[in-house]
Formats: C-alpha cells, structure tokens, sequence
C-alpha cells in the first residue's frame, strides 16, 4: 500500500467543514458528509462518530469506511471498548495496532477486523463527553501530534453539532447532561476540615461558544491577546491589594502571576487560533488538553500547576465571552456552596467570607494554593468530587461534610434532620473542647500529656492559641517552599521562622528540616524520576547530598531563634550515622555565626524523627547523641508493614491497633524513657482518641496532631487512668489478633473514657 500523504492542515479542513454546517440538510446529511470529509483530509481508511445516548451508551451514528449497516445499530457502553474508554477518560487514544490493546472490544457488523491503526478522541460540549470521533488505517500507522491536535480541535466542531439537538431530540439531551431529582450522597477527599449546609452556586457559569470557526484568524489573534493582558492586570491590581497582606496569601498569587507570562501556555493558545479556532474555540481546545495532561500525571505538584493554568484559561474564557465576573461578583445567596472543577487562589479570595459557607471541587489537593487558602480562611473545601459541576445545578440544596469526606446533594429531609443534629452535637463539642482550653491534659491518676499541634504555614499560627496547644509538636517547614516559584534565601527563611517563634511565644516549636520528596516536589530543585518515591532520595537524604541546601536553612533556623531555644529534627533518618553527619552541619553553622559575631540560640535541642524502622534497632547508639525523638506514625506504618498509605487496595489492610506497631513503639518508650531523652509522637495516630488512647498505654507521654483535634483527645486525656489502660495493653500485645482495636474500645466504655 502506499504510504499516506501528510494531512493537509487542520485550517483547510475547518474550512470544509464551516461549508458543511452552513449548507443544506439535516444534521444526520451534514455529520455523514462531515465524516467523509475527515477521512479524505487525514487520508484516513475510516473515520467514524460515536454519540453518547441516554443510559451512557455510545451509538454509531456515522461512518465512511466501516459497513454502512452498522450505522445506528452498533452500541457501546462507556468504559467498553477502545471508543467506551476514550468516553470514559475523556482523552485521546492514538494506537498503531488497536487490535492488540487490552480494551478492545471486536463488533463484527462494523467490518473493522482489517483495521490495525486507530486515533480516537472525546468529543467535548461544556466539559463533557457527548462523543468520540475515531479514525482508523489498515496500515500500523503511528499518528503524529499534529493530527491528533487536528482531530481534537474538529471534535470541537462535531460538539456543537451534537449540541444543537439536531441529532437527539432535546429530551433525550437533557438526560444525557442532567440527572435525577432525587437526593445524592458523594464521596470525595478532605481538603479543609469543617460542616456547611446552604444552596449551590457554580463558580463559572457555562461558556457557550456559538462560533467554532474563525472568520478573521488575525482578529481572533488581537481578541485573544487582549484578554490576556486584560487577565495579568486583574492578578496586578490584587496583589497591589493591602487586603491581601504578606505571608503566603502573597507567596502563592505571586506564583499564580508567573502563570500569565508562561510563554508555552500562550504559544498553545496561539496556534490554537492560527489552525482556524475562535479565540474562545482556542482557549476551550487548549483546556482539553491540560485536563488530558491531569489526568495522566501522578506527581502532586505538577497537577496542582496544570490547575493554575486551568483556572487561568477559565478567566481568559469568560473575558471573551463578555463575562468579566464569576459568580463571586453576582449576587450571593446566603449560605452559598460554590462549586466548581477547580478554583484558583485568587479567585477563592474574590468570595464575600460573610457568605461563603463551603466549596466543591472535581479536582484539588490538600496542598493545592486553594486548600491553603480555605484553611486559612477557615471554609470547609471537599475535592475529588467526581463529575460535580455536572451533577449539581445552581441553585441545589447541598449539605458538605468534610470533615468526613462526604456531600448530600438536594438532600431530604431525614439527611437535614441528621446534620441539623450534627451541627449541633458539634457546637455542643466545641463548646466543651473551648472549656477544657485554659486547662492542663492531666489524667486521671495524675500524669501530665503534652499536646501539640502541627502546623506549616504563619496561617496555621493562631490555632496554637485557639486550641490551648502547649506548642508547635511538628512546623513541616517545606510547606513554605511549596507555595513558593523560587528558592527562599538565608533572609526570607529567617524572617518566616522568626515570624513562627514570635507568634508561639514562650511555646515550643519543632522544626522539622526540609522533607521533600516522594509526594512533595520542589519546581526550582531538579530531581529524576523514580520507580518508588516513597523509598527514594528524599528528606534528610536530599540535604546530606546537598549540604549547601541544607545548611542555608540551619543558618536561617539559627539566626531566627537568636536568644531563644531553638528545636531542630531531621526527617527520614534510617542510620545514626545520618543524624551525627546532621548534627555535625548544625555545629559548624553555629560556629560560624559566633566567629561573624551573629546571635546564636540560647539553648539549641537537635532531635531526629523515627519514622524508618531501621533507625528502632540503633537506638541505644542514637540515644547517647540525641536530645529528643519524634515518632512520625503516618511513614513508620508505611515502612514497618510494607504499604503504601496512597494505594486505597492496601491503606488499610493493616490497623494501626495491632500488637506488631505498639509493641514497637512501647519498646520505643521504654529505652527513651530509661535513657532519660525526650519522646513524641506525631502523624495521624495522634489525633485519634482510641488510638491516642493505645499510646497513652504503650508509655507516650507527648503528642502532636492536627489543631481540630486537640480538643478530643484533651477530653480523653482527662477522663483515663493511664496506668490502669498499660496493664490493660500489656495483656494483649502477645495476642496473634490482626487488631486490638476492639479489646480499647470496650475498655474504654467498661472505664468511662471519652473516645
């Protein structure tokens, strides 16, 4: 066969096209004369169109190639096939032999067994799947970049066609993109902790674009820049904003401003324009495009990046569009539960807080800027709320638990009664947590618990005061570089860590030392891929190998505790070796400090997290060169029962209440205890009363978690005969149980301890 010719521009073919639409027919003539079209453009064999049907099932509704007869009778459900799974990813498939491919599903009226090549991609009306467009060759032909880019934005063109209702009868539309009346509960992830209940409201109304094809491509061109400038002004004028402070409010909108001048974001959106797009056309096709890219990429980081270009490119759309507001400059009903795929930070702060009750993403992260930005501002915020603005309509009744991960959309009234009672069951809890505040954790039998509160950010600082925490048990200090676009040099570290032991006061802070990696990429600090992040170069390892990095931050940790006590521990240590070459770093800074005539730390206590299990058998060496330690729970489980805590199938296949982990970390209290050394917890454990309660027993006297948390367990600490609870754990930690959590929990209602 001869080789196929080079596809003849996406322009020429948009052209062809704008023809068909404007001709003669009805829609089933124009989408049959639209598929021939295509395949003579992309010099394809077949070119077929798929059209989502009520009940998500994906019916051919055209094709030049394939048997004729299979038109409107060939039907596949979404998830099913090649064409099922593109609708089911909304991503494009681009395979030289299909056939071979796990999810091929064969049809044999369709004629396509002599079909190797396939490129298919979603077609996208408002964000959702409506379609698939597939092309398809005999040869095992690999489709460059460039058609698939064509084919994307012709599937733009194919959507409004779609979308018009010609093809489906409007009823049938409405149930395709609607849904149910009745009530929906949805779980999604915790990004700000908090209960709301009010009226939904989407963050962007839905841009209908009328006009796919450009008439005036240089028009298009002007009309796109302009509101690009347009956009980089409004980001100006909100950081010339006193509103918005210092801090990270600042450090994350100066991050989000690089984002309007990121240059190959601006290049996409203008070739978008130059294939023959309208500047709205042009923004939407790049968006699908960032969104494929989203949902392939893993790394943290890079996906809450992608949502900065996301929202940007939203605020560009409804420039062009004549909407120079979201819904946060309509008017707000009272209570209201913005929803949205995802907001940036700025655009969260555009909400009037006397109205903003809660927010509802697609997408999101716990440490996304927008997350920062509702904890500090105190709104409960739900993420992984799949198909959201799909599913909910302005105006719904929504009630958002996030605290527990949940929404009840258009709830009824047994679910409203429920969370009315919840509402108040927690007021009543925080009200009694608040009356405990002023008062020391001391059981029952007169022992004394430390509690701390974990914390990253200056916008965590004012829980250390509202919670009663008697310190800072862990400041995860690579929060700080996250939000950030470039290093932070020795003056800006030591002006945010002087910034954090002013607000504690007299009260302790742990400084954790930086523990990047795995999860938590730094863009400025180039690292390589890994098979296993988890197990890779990351934390302490990251600053043995790079001493100059690691000693700017001790430099910035000592110059700020100047005349104070200084706390300082180093993450992921596996090998005594490791803290002394770090305590050896911490020595020498200090030293230079005194020769330059620099204040230097009062009182300098250096500890090291226990968070790898390697590190529990070294410890009679450890403890003659430590000043503390400080169990991180959350990777010792990781590491000691070979999980990882991201895999949902194996999370929680072990229990944290199991006699392997608090025999190991009972024996971990008795030899700091006998060696006189300081010992803490931190990491999820902490926070949980029946588990705090097991580390009461197994000998663990100080304890840090997340701020909400305190309150509870200050009320189990109160209500506990810890003496009483360590003979209890010791009769059972030679049980072959998988879990002991059930033995606690009766011996904590048997001895009336609050859990």
């Amino acid at each position: 066969m001869v080789a196929p010719a080079a596809p003849s521009g996406p322009r020429v073919l948009l052209r062809a096209l704008r023809e068909i639409m404007a001709g003669s027919g009805d829609s089933q003539a124009r989408l049959d004369k639209t598929v021939r079209t295509i395949a003579n453009n992309m010099v394809a064999e077949v070119c077929s169109v798929y059209v989502l049907r009520a009940g998500e099932v994906l019916e051919l509704f055209a094709t030049e190639g394939l048997n004729p007869d299979a038109v409107h009778r060939t039907r596949l459900r979404v998830g099913e096939g090649l064409v099922g799974d593109i609708a089911a990813h909304a991503r494009p498939l681009n395979l030289s032999d299909a056939q071979a491919h796990p999810s091929f599903a064969y049809r044999p009226e369709t004629g396509e067994e002599v079909y190797h090549s396939l490129m298919g991609v979603p077609i996208l009306r408002d964000g959702r799947v409506c379609g698939v467009l597939v092309v398809q060759n005999r040869t095992m032909r690999h489709y460059t970049e460039e058609e698939v880019e064509a084919l994307l934005t012709v599937a733009m063109v194919l959507a409004e066609l779609i979308g018009t209702g010609g093809l489906l009868g409007g009823d049938e539309l409405a149930q395709i993109h609607g849904h149910a009346a009745a009530p929906r509960q949805i779980e999604g992830k915790t990004l700000a902790g908090g209960l709301a209940q009010g009226i939904a409201v989407l963050h962007l109304p839905r841009v209908e674009i009328t006009q796919t094809i450009a008439e005036d491509p240089d028009a298009e061109k002007d009309r796109l820049n302009s509101a690009l400038r347009t956009v980089r002004l409004s980001i100006d004028r909100m950081l010339e904003n006193d509103d918005i402070g210092g801090g990270e409010h600042r450090d994350i909108l100066e991050t989000y401003r690089m984002f309007t001048h990121d240059r190959g974001w601006q290049s996409r959106l203008r070739e978008a324009v130059e294939s023959g797009l309208t500047a709205e056309a042009a923004v939407q096709r790049v968006q699908v495009d960032t969104r494929a890219r989203m949902s392939q990429i893993t790394d943290p980081y890079l996906r809450e990046r992608l949502q900065d270009l996301e929202d940007l490119a939203n605020r560009v759309l409804q420039h062009l569009a004549g909407r120079t507001t979201t819904a946060a400059d309509e008017e707000l009903p009272d209570q209201a539960v913005v929803v949205a795929r995802s907001i940036g930070p700025a655009e969260l702060l555009d909400y009037d807080r006397e109205k903003l009750a809660a927010v509802v993403l697609e997408e999101g992260s716990r440490t996304s800027h927008a997350a920062i930005v509702a904890r500090a501002m105190n709104i409960p915020l739900i993420g992984r709320i799949e198909k959201a603005t799909a599913r909910i309509d302005p105006g719904d009744p929504i009630i958002v638990d996030s605290d527990h991960a949940q929404i009840f959309i258009r709830p009824g009234e047994d679910v409203q009664a429920a969370f009315a009672e919840s509402l108040q069951n927690r007021a009543e809890r925080q009200a009694k947590y608040a009356a405990l505040r002023g008062q020391p954790a001391l059981s029952t039998d007169g022992q004394r618990v430390s509690l701390n509160m974990n914390a990253g950010l200056l916008v965590d600082l004012p829980h250390l005061r509202d919670t009663g925490a008697d310190g800072i048990g862990l400041y995860r200090t690579e929060l700080h570089f996250m939000v950030r676009s470039t290093f932070p040099d020795v003056d800006a570290q030591t002006e945010l860590y002087t910034k954090v032991l002013d607000q504690a006061g007299d009260k302790p802070v742990l400084f954790r030392t930086l523990d990047i990696g795995g999860d938590k990429k730094l863009p400025y600090i180039g690292d390589e891929k890994e098979a296993n992040p988890a197990l890779g170069w990351r934390a302490i390892r990251v600053g043995l190998d790079r001493p100059n990095l690691l000693r700017t931050q001790l430099k910035a940790l000592l110059q700020a505790g100047a005349g104070r006590q200084l706390h300082v521990m180093f993450p992921m240590v596996a090998d005594a070796s490791e803290f002394l070459t770090a305590r050896e770093i911490v020595e020498k800074e200090v030293n230079r400090l005194k020769a330059a005539g620099t204040g230097t730390p009062k009182d300098i206590r250096v500890g090291t997290m226990l968070e790898v299990p390697a590190l529990v058998w070294q410890l009679p060496t450890l403890l003659q060169s430590v000043d503390f330690i400080s169990v991180g729970s959350n990777d010792l489980i990781q590491f000691l029962y070979a999980v990882d805590r991201e895999n949902p199938r194996v999370s929680e296949r072990y229990d944290r209440l199991g006699p392997p982990l608090l025999s190991l970390l009972r024996d971990v209290a008795r030899q700091c205890r006998d060696a006189d050394v300081p010992l803490s917890l931190c990491g999820e454990m902490a926070g949980r009363p029946i588990e705090a309660l097991a580390l009461l027993a197994a000998g663990y006297r100080s304890l840090s978690m997340a701020a909400p948390n305190i309150g509870p367990i200050k009320e189990l600490v109160c209500s506990i005969d810890i003496n009483a609870a360590e003979s209890y754990l010791e009769t059972l930690l030679s049980s072959s149980e998988h879990s002991l959590r059930s033995h606690l929990q009766d011996f904590a209602r048997d001895h009336g301890i609050s859990i």
